[in-house]
């Protein structure tokens, strides 16, 4: 991924994409059981992560247009670590991230996945100017 440009034609750190967006990630996590990608939103106040949430939520025809798409929307989960999170995400099952033969499979689904959310931020991130 590293001499694919982003949508604006800059190089871009694929796997810790910035948002610009302080507790918004653009994540691609993958196991032995499943793959996501998904866009998590941690900030640790709860209203706030709400607010951001409803903006995204705003913005959902953009993204399921721009990803070709309908996501998963989460308001409030909790990672392994007791954090409150939100997010907005796709899943792959069964994959095996340490089974070679399944690489291919986790490469057409990230690779498409995080350009489509890259070329979905370059538009949406200035919805979000009022919240920094």
């Amino acid at each position: 991924m590293q001499p694919v440009p982003s949508a604006e034609g800059v190089p871009t750190n694929w796997i810790n994409y910035k948002t610009g967006l302080k507790h918004v990630y653009f994540r691609m996590q993958a196991d032995n059981r499943h793959a996501t990608i998904g866009i998590e939103l941690t900030h640790p106040d709860a209203g706030i992560r709400e607010l951001f949430f409803e903006q995204f939520q705003q913005l959902r025809n953009m993204l399921n247009e721009t990803t070709d798409e309908a996501w998963v929307w989460e308001a409030d989960g909790v990672d392994a670590n007791g954090q409150p999170y939100s997010r907005i995400y796709q899943e792959l099952r069964p994959i095996n991230l340490f089974n070679r033969e399944d690489w291919p499979q986790l490469i057409s689904f990230f690779k498409p996945r995080i350009m489509a959310l890259d070329e979905f931020w370059s538009s949406a991130q200035y919805a979000f100017d009022e919240l920094r």
